[in-house]
């Protein structure tokens, strides 16, 4: 859950990179700005962004 984040921590992708979360004046992932957070469903949670993030 959003509550959960901290600035500046990263996250695994299912892909296998790492993503950097902030959390300064609202929550981004990789520069995308989180717009819906904490929308659950049946195999965990979903955060919606403003972008596609590419693997490097």
């Amino acid at each position: 859950m959003s509550t959960d984040l901290s600035n500046g921590m990263t996250a695994t992708t299912v892909q296998g990179s790492d993503v950097t979360i902030m959390t300064y004046d609202g929550v981004s992932i990789n520069g995308s700005n989180v717009i819906t957070a904490d929308v659950e469903a049946s195999n965990g949670v979903i955060h919606v962004i403003d972008s596609v993030i590419l693997p490097k």
